[in-house]
């Protein structure tokens, strides 16, 4: 290992331990959650809800473009400037400070802003998945907001965002955007068999059944990281409906494990972090876990599976849509 490469992984994958930035992560949460309820108001149901999500930036958090009467707007949490950027087509702005506030601030505030750029929102102000579900208004309790804090898990995601996607391109089959959802606060990628699944039986609190029906309609498995779960947070995987054997399939690293609590493996994000090879261990996770639904599950894993390098071969061109000579 070369001198500078110790200091590059730590930019990479940064540390950021659960304990010390709990209260901010659990403002943080509201405050997706108002954004990602913002988007769900306005974007038509796509299905398992992906409409609704949000996706890393190279700022931050952004929604993408959401459509509206006049034409379509974006919000992004910025945290490298510490702003909430709301950006309308009609080339009109305006910003919400990410400092600390209680929630009920930063929920006015934004509506506010809103109705600035002549977007008026009405949503289901209270969050979801959450026990208890304090109504955004009234939530006065989460008002933390550590910007250094903020950043770090913002770059957490940047990391996990990168391998998720070099993971996902491995599949031609369905497969959802690598997504940041808000009501577990959790970075997500998720594959599928093909073939319906049993109606799922709910019992998120504070969240419709229905919600859950539509969410895991169909065979799938799922990873993903988010801030819990380990000491520095942690990556999961899990599948539905769970087969036989599942949890006594075995997979690696070495410290990845299955957990009868959360019914799904996890991998701390600090063994990750550590590891010689940070981004060789993770998929080694996502690849062995993945197997490990496909194989108990009996999926088609010829008609889903792609190398994504096939096309290394023709390199040579400059431009991949240039005709060979």
């Amino acid at each position: 290992m070369t001198g500078t490469e110790p200091t590059r992984r730590l930019r990479a994958w940064p540390a950021l331990r659960v304990d010390d930035w709990t209260p901010t992560r659990e403002t943080l949460h509201m405050w997706t959650q108002i954004v990602g309820k913002i988007r769900l108001s306005r974007a038509p149901l796509v299905n398992h809800w992906w409409q609704v999500t949000l996706y890393v930036s190279p700022r931050g958090l952004t929604t993408s473009a959401i459509p509206h009467a006049a034409g379509s707007f974006d919000i992004e949490f910025d945290f490298v400037d510490h702003r909430l950027h709301i950006r309308s087509s009609d080339g009109r702005t305006r910003q919400v400070a990410l400092e600390p506030k209680p929630v009920a601030d930063f929920y006015s505030e934004t509506i506010g802003a809103l109705g600035e750029l002549g977007i008026p929102v009405q949503i289901q102000a209270k969050p979801n998945e959450v026990d208890p579900a304090i109504p955004f208004a009234e939530d006065h309790e989460h008002r933390s907001y550590d910007a250094a804090a903020a950043n770090l898990f913002w770059q957490q995601l940047v990391a996990a965002d990168r391998i998720l996607h070099e993971f996902r391109s491995r599949f031609t089959g369905k497969v959802s955007p690598v997504h940041f959802f808000w009501g577990a606060m959790d970075l997500a990628c998720t594959r599928f068999s093909g073939r319906t699944a049993p109606q799922h039986p709910g019992g998120a609190p504070n969240c419709g059944d229905w919600v859950m029906v539509e969410g895991y309609s169909h065979e799938l498995s799922s990873c993903g990281f988010w801030p819990g779960g380990g000491a520095e947070g942690a990556f999961y995987a899990y599948v539905y409906p769970e087969p036989e054997g599942f949890a006594d399939y075995r997979i690696g690293p070495r410290e990845a494990f299955y957990s009868r609590d959360h019914r799904q493996f996890l991998l701390p994000y600090e063994a990750v972090r550590t590891a010689e090879a940070p981004e060789r261990a993770l998929l080694e996770f996502l690849d062995t876990t993945y197997e490990a639904a496909a194989e108990l599950g009996h999926w088609d894993r010829s008609a889903l599976e792609a190398d994504p390098g096939r096309w290394n071969h023709k390199h040579r061109i400059h431009n991949p849509w240039e005709v060979e000579p």
